[in-house]
C-alpha cells in the first residue's frame, strides 16, 4: 500500500469538489488525452509536450513525473493525502476505484479516481514535522514515502488520526532539509507558529491571544473567566466604552476536532441572548467541511476562523499587540523571494 500526495488546485479551489464527490482528479488544464491508453511515459510526454506548446522540456518532464503515476502507478487500497488551503488540515483517503477518463468532463477534470475519505480535517499539528515538509512540497502529486511515512500514518490511522507520539517522532531520521528549494516555506513558517501557539495558550489562554487581537483591531473586550461562560467566551464592542456598534459575541475553542454545524448554531442563540449583531467562531481545529456551506443564511451574523483566519488576523495585528503577548509569542516578518508553484 502506496501513500500519494494529491492536491486540489495551488489555492485550494477545488477542496469542496474532491471533498463531496469523494474523488481526486487530475488538475492540469486540456489535459483532454486517455492516459490510460498510453503505454509509455515517453508517450505521455509526446502528448503533453503538443499540448503545451510554450512549455520548456523540463517543465513537461517535472509535469509527466506527476501525472503518469494518476493512471499507471496508484492502486485500490492506497491513501491519498489531500492539504488543505481553506484550513490547517490534512484530508485522507483510500484509493477505491481504478482510473477514469471522461472526454466529455468539464475542463481541466478528465481524470479521476473514486476515494473514500477516512480522515476528515485532521489538524497539521498532529503530524510529525518531517512529514509536514514533504507535504508542503510544491507538487501537485507525488507519492509519500521519506521518513517512514507509510508505516506512521497507518499507525495514525489505526489511533483514530490522534497526534503521533514524541517517541515516534524521535524514532526517525528527519531529512527536512532534502528538497527544500521544492518546499512551501510560508506553510512551514505557519506551521511552526501554530505549534508555538499551541504549545504556550493552551485552553483558556488562547480565548485570552484571541482577545488580544480583537483589542489590537479596536474593540473594547469583556473576557468570560475560565469553567463555564453562558454559550460565549468574549463580548467585544466598538467605541470608547464598547457601547458602539457592531457588538459581537465570540466563542472560542482550542481543542483538537473540527466544530460541527451545532456547536455554531449555539453561537447564534448567544449573539440573540447578549443583544449582539454579530457573532465570531474561533477554532483552532476548524469546522466540519459542511458547516461553511451551510452557513450561508447566517453570513450577516456570523463569521468563522478557523486556524488559518486566526492568523491572518494576527499577523495584521501582530505590531499593535499588548506587549505581554508579543514577549509570548515573539515572532518577526522576513522577506523572501517568492516561489513559482508547479502546477
Amino acid at each position: 500500500m502506496a501513500i500519494w500526495l494529491i492536491r486540489a488546485g495551488s489555492h485550494g479551489e477545488n477542496e469542496n469538489k474532491f471533498i463531496e464527490e469523494n474523488r481526486v482528479y487530475v488538475t492540469w488544464d486540456d489535459l483532454n488525452i486517455d492516459m490510460g491508453k498510453l503505454f509509455h511515459r515517453s508517450d505521455l510526454t509526446e502528448k503533453m509536450t503538443s499540448i503545451y506548446k510554450d512549455a520548456k522540456p523540463k517543465t513537461i518532464h517535472n509535469w509527466v513525473s506527476q501525472v503518469w503515476p494518476f493512471a499507471h502507478e496508484i492502486k485500490k487500497g492506497d491513501l491519498v493525502i489531500l492539504p488543505l488551503k481553506t484550513q490547517p488540515a490534512i484530508q485522507i483517503g483510500e484509493v477505491t476505484g481504478e482510473y477514469t477518463y471522461d472526454s466529455s468532463a468539464q475542463n481541466p477534470f478528465y481524470h479521476w479516481r473514486s476515494v473514500k475519505w477516512i480522515g476528515e480535517a485532521i489538524p497539521r499539528a498532529n503530524f510529525g514535522q518531517d512529514l509536514l515538509y514533504t507535504f508542503g512540497a510544491f507538487l501537485t502529486i507525488c507519492r509519500v514515502q521519506r521518513n517512514n511515512a507509510e508505516v506512521r500514518i497507518n499507525a495514525m490511522r489505526a489511533n483514530g488520526w490522534k497526534a503521533e507520539s514524541i517517541t515516534t517522532q524521535s524514532k526517525v531520521t528527519h531529512n527536512i532539509d532534502d528538497g527544500l528549494e521544492d518546499t512551501d516555506i510560508e506553510a512551514l513558517a505557519h506551521d511552526s507558529i501554530s505549534r508555538l501557539i499551541s504549545a504556550r495558550f493552551k485552553g483558556h489562554e488562547f480565548t485570552r491571544l484571541v482577545e488580544s487581537v480583537l483589542i489590537a483591531q479596536g474593540y473594547i473586550t469583556y473576557r468570560s473567566p475560565e469553567g463555564a461562560d453562558g454559550g460565549v467566551d468574549i463580548l467585544a464592542g466598538t467605541g470608547s466604552l464598547g457601547f458602539g456598534i457592531p457588538r459581537l459575541c465570540v466563542e472560542v475553542k482550542s481543542g483538537d476536532t473540527p466544530i460541527d454545524r451545532p456547536t455554531v448554531d449555539k453561537l447564534l442563540g448567544a449573539v440573540t441572548k447578549f443583544g449582539a449583531q454579530e457573532g465570531l467562531f474561533v477554532s483552532w481545529s476548524g469546522f466540519k467541511s459542511n458547516v461553511q456551506k451551510e452557513l450561508a443564511t447566517s453570513f450577516f451574523r456570523v463569521r468563522l476562523w478557523s486556524q488559518k483566519e486566526f492568523l491572518e488576523a494576527l499577523f495584521a495585528n501582530y505590531d499593535r499587540m499588548d506587549a505581554d503577548i508579543k514577549a509570548e509569542l515573539p515572532l518577526k516578518r522576513i522577506w523572501t523571494v517568492a516561489v513559482q508553484e508547479e502546477t
